[in-house]
């Protein structure tokens, strides 16, 4: 058995950083409060002055803390996310996670000892591109996107010297992140250059007698029945009328829960496991943690079977109340 990976928990903000600090995480991940961040919600992530005090409460604590500056850089504007990485640099951070290769060539040259992460939008799905990545900027650890079967994420270990990191629990994108222009079909607004599927403005909720609609920007997603519970508008998760059939055309709401693969994520030697959900509560992030640092805990014992109190803990917190394996098993392959 490999060692122990990494539990990589979000952190929103200052409470959510020191809820996954005080409940397990080996690493915390954090933004700053513009558009460098694909997380830049309102009343969410760090300022300079909460940053250091995370930072502080982190290390404190023996806890690796990650700044993800996960957002394209635009035309003109260069200088803005090259600041977010001198900012990284300053506040002493245990890594940037980039997704940009022209920042991470910026950061390799003007931070030669900060060490390096490519996030998932950098859309690295084969070893030829994380190794790419570390022969041009010395990255150290990949995040690898939520398409790759178990045996993909096996190869790609196998042919790389450089830490991977995969998605372990929270929401699942059925697309290769970097990749996707649905959400700027519909509002114009890359999830890349803006950090959000659906960005808040273009959503509307319209109540009516039999229930809610819900929009973005003027689309039709869903069509929820008053007793039904409503989710947050995504083109990829919602329902559509496809030839007579109304149905969720791409994807039904879920989340990826890799509880029951623990032992074979150990077996293949991944560096770490990440949870998804900046945008979440304390208590949300307080839980998840919980669950996967106790069974983490207990798959490095070598006898390890998803717990039921643990299935169904994480099940009350998942999307749609449904949990998923996603890409990682694909038995009709």
């Amino acid at each position: 058995m490999s060692s122990l990976p990494e539990l990589v928990c979000p952190a929103g903000s200052l409470p959510s950083l020191k809820a996954a600090v005080d409940n397990g995480a080996d690493c915390v991940y954090f933004g700053l409060k513009n558009e460098t961040n694909a997380r830049n919600f309102a009343g969410l992530n760090f300022d300079a002055r909460s940053a250091a005090e995370g930072i502080r409460y982190a290390r404190e604590r023996k806890v690796k803390t990650l700044l993800a500056i996960n957002t394209f850089a635009q035309d003109g504007q260069v200088a803005r996310w090259q600041r977010a990485v001198d900012e990284a640099a300053a506040l002493g951070v245990d890594a940037v996670i980039l997704a940009d290769f022209g920042l991470l060539d910026y950061a390799s040259r003007r931070h030669p000892d900060l060490r390096l992460h490519l996030s998932v939008q950098g859309s690295a799905s084969n070893y030829e591109a994380v190794n790419l990545a570390r022969d041009l900027f010395g990255v150290q650890r990949a995040v690898l996107p939520r398409v790759l079967t178990l045996a993909q994420v096996e190869q790609v270990i196998r042919h790389t010297p450089v830490e991977i990191e995969v998605f372990g629990f929270g929401s699942l994108c059925v697309m290769v992140e970097g990749r996707c222009h649905l959400s700027s079909y519909a509002t114009g607004e890359s999830p890349n250059s803006h950090g959000v599927c659906s960005p808040a403005r273009f959503v509307r909720w319209e109540q009516h007698g039999q229930g809610m609609d819900a929009r973005l920007n003027g689309i039709l997603i869903d069509r929820f029945a008053a007793s039904e519970p409503s989710g947050y508008p995504t083109l990829c998760k919602g329902r559509f009328e496809v030839e007579g059939h109304a149905g969720y055309a791409l994807e039904e709401p879920g989340s990826l829960n890799v509880l029951s693969l623990l032992p074979d994520l150990l077996r293949i030697g991944v560096a770490a496991i990440k949870v998804e959900g900046r945008q979440r509560s304390p208590a949300y992030v307080a839980q998840v943690t919980r669950v996967l640092r106790q069974a983490l805990d207990q798959a490095a014992q070598g006898a390890y079977r998803p717990d039921s109190a643990a299935l169904a803990a994480l099940g009350k917190l998942s999307e749609g109340q449904q949990v998923t394996l996603g890409a990682y098993n694909r038995p009709w392959k």
